[in-house]
């Protein structure tokens, strides 16, 4: 017999961790991780519409932290008996190490940047402003349960390689960056 997607036990509203606890959907919990899958299928599309090798394959790692942080936002801290993956600091610093690659390369900023210029480059801010919701709800998580503030962390690194990328894409694509001249 095939496996079957559907299981029926969410119909209520409740949804299982790993470990089997059972909380409401809108938990900030499942807020959580549900945003940081959001962000991982937004890293697919960028993935889909880069053809840079070197990025892309960054961007498979990056999605593959995104599955570890969203696995152990997932597990009942007490009840899972699971052995799940870790993001250790070495992560962060290759997001960093990124970063610096890219500021390498781009003009200095002189001012803040309206997002656009290219589609390619608005999926990438897109993906850097869900990147900043689920470090947001990763952070409200953590003031009622115990989480590994490396999770945050991350993504507060990886909002900043993010912009970053997004400035790459415009040199890249030699789109048009337009600096924000506020109306005063």
């Amino acid at each position: 017999m095939a496996f079957k997607i559907y299981t029926k036990t969410g119909d209520k509203g409740q949804t299982s961790l790993i470990g089997g606890t059972r909380l409401p959907k809108q938990h900030v919990r499942i807020e959580a991780y549900g945003t940081v899958d959001e962000l991982n299928s937004y890293l697919g599309l960028l993935r889909d519409v880069i053809e840079e090798e070197k990025t892309n394959a960054l961007l498979v790692s990056i999605q593959d932290r995104l599955f570890t942080i969203g696995s152990q936002l997932a597990a009942d801290p007490e009840k899972n008996k699971m052995q799940l993956p870790n993001i250790f600091e070495d992560d962060i610093l290759t997001l960093e190490q990124a970063i610096d690659q890219i500021t390498e390369q781009v003009p200095e900023m002189k001012s803040f940047v309206l997002p656009g210029g290219h589609v390619y480059v608005s999926y990438c801010h897109i993906a850097r402003c869900v990147c900043r919701r689920a470090e947001r709800a990763v952070l409200r998580l953590a003031e009622h349960e115990k989480i590994d503030e490396i999770h945050s962390k991350y993504l507060n690194r990886l909002s900043d390689y993010l912009f970053m990328l997004s400035r790459w894409l415009v040199l890249e694509l030699k789109a048009q960056e337009i600096p924000w001249k506020p109306k005063l």
